[in-house]
């Protein structure tokens, strides 16, 4: 592991627990991780920015690792929750600014901010393009090899699957990266330092939330309606953003190529062969490379 040190904060739903690396006073980045997976995805994209002088801080996400929930809200797992325990993670520790770096769910909170609240991010990287869920097309079919690889969302949707879910998490969860990720030789043998963090008590409530939820299964959080509501114009990307494509991701596969309409600012679409879906962890040289790229010289 090779975040320098380990923090929790409070925000208004959460206390979030997180690692950082380098200078306190270095230009900040923020690396979010995905479902499922932790910030150990990220322990060798760290030490690379930390390096260069940068702040380097990668929370877990809620219903991952040590962060927890404060009260008895909703566990949900929607994007609109994700995309708001990001702006309280930057508010609670003023940060007023800083790249934002995600894959997954992580990028798809990365996203968010990024597009309604661009003055948050000075820079965005997100593997896989525009990961804002359209859940007004959430019915509307893909390609049928698009959809074999959503069988996970499908079996989440059923109580079997919550209950599959809960009794089986590891093994399902490292299934879910063998096959995500079909090229990467240490997917199996890298998994089992990440498995700690799915045995949150609200892993489960949260995943299965996130899963209905866009498919119109599961009801919103009230207290992220308004946010939702923002989030389902789709609205466009202005920051300066480099898109990692992987050419080897094992779920959903490659579709940047079809998002480029939502980026209006600078944009870069980088590809990545024989990358799967766990992109810092598989290559996190590119990884880091692209977040340095977007930085001020330290």
């Amino acid at each position: 592991m090779s975040f320098e040190t380990s923090h929790r904060v409070a925000t208004p739903v959460l206390e979030v627990a997180f690692e950082t690396a380098g200078p306190v006073n270095g230009s900040p980045v923020i690396l979010l991780h995905g479902f499922p997976y932790d910030v150990r995805a990220f322990d060798d994209v760290a030490p690379i920015l930390a390096a260069r002088g940068h702040r380097v801080l990668a929370p877990y996400l809620r219903g991952f690792g040590a962060t927890s929930f404060l009260d008895q809200a909703r566990r949900s797992g929607q994007q609109a929750a994700l995309a708001q325990d990001l702006l309280d993670f930057l508010d609670a520790l003023g940060i007023s600014s800083a790249v934002l770096a995600g894959y997954d769910w992580g990028g798809r909170a990365a996203c968010i901010v990024a597009a309604l609240f661009p003055e948050r991010a000075s820079g965005l990287v997100t593997a896989g393009g525009y990961n804002v869920q359209d859940i007004s097309r959430a019915m509307e079919p893909m390609a049928p090899e698009v959809e074999r690889s959503y069988w996970y969302q499908y079996y989440f949707s059923t109580e079997r699957g919550r209950r599959g879910l809960e009794a089986n998490r590891d093994a399902l969860c490292e299934l879910l990266w063998r096959t995500w990720s079909p090229s990467w030789l240490g997917a199996a043998s890298s998994f089992p330092a990440t498995a700690a963090s799915l045995h949150n008590p609200d892993f489960v409530d949260v995943v299965i939330h996130s899963y209905r939820h866009r498919y119109g299964l599961a009801e919103d959080d009230p207290r992220y309606r308004d946010l939702e509501d923002r989030i389902a114009e789709q609205p466009e990307i202005t920051v300066p953003t480099i898109v990692l494509e992987s050419g080897d991701d094992g779920v959903g596969g490659p579709l940047s190529s079809t998002d480029r309409h939502h980026f209006s600012g600078g944009y870069e679409l980088r590809h990545l062969p024989g990358v799967g879906h766990n992109v810092p962890q598989e290559a996190p040289d590119a990884f880091a490379q692209a977040v340095l790229d977007l930085l001020p010289p330290s």
